[in-house]
């Protein structure tokens, strides 16, 4: 079981480390996320019925987990950590346009609620609304309500970032 596991972990990594890209602004925190997804798949393994796709047993644990890990940092008290700002490293830019407009929705997406960074996620990974219902636990028709306000609000909020 322990081998099966870490297959399925090793082939499919790559959502693990999207959810943390996508919930996580420090280096640190995305491998303490990623650690913690990982322990919470293994504790969740056994009750696999594979009446699903691996990759939606896996998103679904591991947004739920970014979910939890999200809110549990809300209710923390503001964490100072070190940026290139506390050292006045004038941090690298880009100069091609799309490299900040990848920036701007990164920092829209930012500000999300953690459902909310959820759906943008899965549909970033071009995944249909029905598997966004399946993963997210919320039905398919609400799925396409929510994506579409929350695309109004990524307009607004990168409007904003500009």
């Amino acid at each position: 079981m322990e081998k099966e596991f870490l297959h399925i972990i090793q082939k499919n990594q790559g959502i693990i480390h999207k959810v943390c890209n996508i919930y996580c602004d420090t280096e640190d925190d995305r491998n303490d996320l990623f650690q913690e997804i990982v322990v919470q798949l293994w504790k969740s393994y056994p009750n696999f019925r594979r009446e699903s796709k691996v990759s939606t047993w896996m998103y679904r644990v591991a947004l739920n987990t970014a979910i939890t890990s999200f809110k549990k940092s809300k209710r923390r008290p503001d964490q100072n950590s070190l940026t290139y700002e506390n050292f006045q490293i004038e941090e690298e830019k880009y100069d091609t346009e799309t490299e900040e407009n990848i920036k701007v929705l990164h920092k829209a997406i930012q500000q999300l609620t953690g459902i909310e960074k959820s759906i943008v996620l899965l549909y970033l990974e071009s995944k249909k609304y029905e598997e966004i219902a399946e993963i997210t636990g919320i039905t398919q028709n609400y799925v396409r309500v929510k994506m579409n306000r929350i695309k109004k609000k990524l307009k607004k909020l990168m409007v904003t970032e500009e």
